[in-house]
């Protein structure tokens, strides 16, 4: 009976990463966006119900969206939060400033998760690389 070689191991997933960075960057946008609420209560008429709910409601929103960042729609979804973030202006500026800030930070990740891909679809992926020795 012969030994059999061991198994190849699985190419490392670039889609698990990076459903990871944008799970993590949604936590730190909620965390942001909890933090603009002493902000918001010293500024502009204080905290009140709408801006207060706002916040905290968004924040909601983006801590069960990083649960769902494995979907095919999450990236769109994000970007549009974004929008919702730069509308609260009209509740208060600091959400709109928050907005813009994140809306650049998305920008960027869907540019690089488009550079990812299209690097995947011609095999350049360091996990796609024949094993030189």
């Amino acid at each position: 009976m012969t030994a059999q070689p061991p198994a190849a191991p699985a190419p490392p997933d670039p889609w698990r990463s990076f459903r990871g960075v944008m799970a993590g960057t949604l936590i730190l946008e909620a965390i942001v966006v909890l933090l603009a609420l002493p902000v918001v209560s010293m500024s502009h008429g204080g905290l009140t119900v709408w801006s207060g709910g706002f916040l905290i409601g968004m924040a909601v929103v983006l801590v069960l969206l990083s649960g769902v960042q494995g979907k095919p729609w999450a990236l769109s979804v994000n970007l549009g939060v974004q929008v919702l973030l730069i509308a609260g202006v009209f509740i208060h500026p600091a959400s709109a400033f928050i907005g813009v800030v994140f809306a650049a930070v998305w920008l960027l990740i869907a540019y690089l998760r488009a550079e990812v891909k299209r690097r995947q679809e011609r095999g350049q992926l360091p996990g796609q690389q024949d094993v030189q020795d």
